[in-house]
């Protein structure tokens, strides 16, 4: 296959890709801390950049990336100010080389294409790293940094991380590594020890509108697409490319004739969400079944509604989540229900039947608290 045929591991579908990207918003003290490292001429060598997926991780990494790269080192009396920002210029020539995957001194640690199986690797293998070190080895062009990184570094498996953290160890001179990972439990304690961490939030509905307007998406209703993607604007935009809004509206509908469930309403959800070509709504579907049984068990323990997501949910959850004992079993439904869906795609159970099953079960468990 052709380079440029290749599918991208690290871009979200309907998105620029985050090297694309040059605003990021929300995590104005994640940037103000790597400045505050830079200006201070000890800047780490390892950076672990942390927080939930799609906040903007990747964002920032090249974001930084570009900044190193495009920055001379202060040196002497004359030295430049602090710079105040990681802004660089579009039209700089590093950022042009950043954005056509062309910068000599930068590397790209990701899950590689398999030519024999003809797909993406399922990992990030020891022999990508072992490429990186072989990047580091040769002399920097001009002399100046080099700079990696690694996305998702969750992906690694055991033997790539244990070359990862050979090179941590031991960092050549110059070179800073930026590692993007969703689940910071899922790494070597030592690998994590050996890093500076940058952890991101989840993003405001006003930051959420303003980086989905960035990505070119229309945000509708960006409270909704906040509290729906939970502050994830790559969540947001899947959630907005696939109508997502509409299809938790027409849940909520749904279950909102709880218990006597509107069965007509069920077949013409369950048509819509796994029709000929819907398997992205499908999926789509059973997150947001699963995001509002955790809404109810969250709401239920704290006895505090969230922010309505759409009109009527809020009604909704108050009657189906009063207490502690509705919290607790619809906890343990959505448990149930999750290992069901996961057990249903494994064998190709009908799309239809399966979300059916899965909205007669809420049913069930209503009836038990009415």
């Amino acid at each position: 296959m052709a380079q440029d045929e290749i599918p991208e591991p690290d871009r979200v579908e309907g998105a620029p890709h985050p090297r694309e990207t040059q605003a990021l918003f929300g995590h104005a003290r994640a940037e103000a801390d790597f400045l505050g490292a830079f200006s201070s001429g000890r800047l780490h060598h390892g950076w672990l950049i942390t927080g939930p997926l799609g906040v903007g991780k990747a964002t920032l990494a090249w974001r930084i990336a570009r900044f190193l790269l495009a920055t001379p080192p202060a040196e002497g009396l004359f030295a430049a100010p602090p710079p105040q920002s990681l802004a660089i210029d579009p039209d700089h020539p590093v950022a042009r080389r950043v954005s056509a995957l062309a910068e000599g001194r930068l590397f790209l640690l990701r899950r590689a294409w398999d030519e024999k199986a003809k797909r993406l690797k399922t990992q990030i293998t020891v022999e990508e790293v072992r490429r990186m070190k072989a990047f580091f080895a040769l002399s920097s062009a001009d002399g100046g940094r080099r700079v990696a990184i690694v996305d998702p570094a969750d992906e690694m498996n055991v033997s790539a991380a244990n070359a990862l953290l050979k090179l941590l160890e031991e960092p050549p001179e110059g070179v800073t590594i930026l590692l993007v990972c969703h689940q910071p439990s899922r790494l070597l304690p030592t690998i994590r020890s050996r890093c500076r961490e940058l952890r991101l939030g989840p993003l405001t509905p006003e930051d959420m509108a303003r980086a989905l307007a960035a990505a070119g998406v229309g945000a509708g209703d960006p409270a909704a697409l906040a509290e729906l993607a939970g502050g994830s604007a790559g969540e947001a935009i899947r959630v907005a490319n696939l109508e997502g809004v509409k299809l938790y509206r027409a849940l909520v509908g749904l279950l909102s004739t709880l218990p006597r469930l509107d069965r007509a309403k069920l077949v013409a959800l369950a048509d819509a969400a796994s029709g000929k070509g819907a398997e992205a709504q499908f999926e789509l579907m059973l997150t947001l079944i699963d995001l509002f049984l955790a809404r109810l068990a969250r709401a239920g323990t704290l006895r505090l509604l969230p922010p309505e997501a759409v009109p009527g949910e809020a009604d909704l959850i108050a009657r189906l989540a009063p207490d502690a004992r509705a919290a607790r079993l619809w906890a343990d439904l959505a448990q149930s229900l999750g290992n069901r869906a996961r057990r249903g795609r494994a064998v190709n159970l009908d799309p239809a039947a399966l979300l059916m099953d899965m909205v007669l079960r809420i049913d069930e468990t209503a009836a038990q608290l009415a």
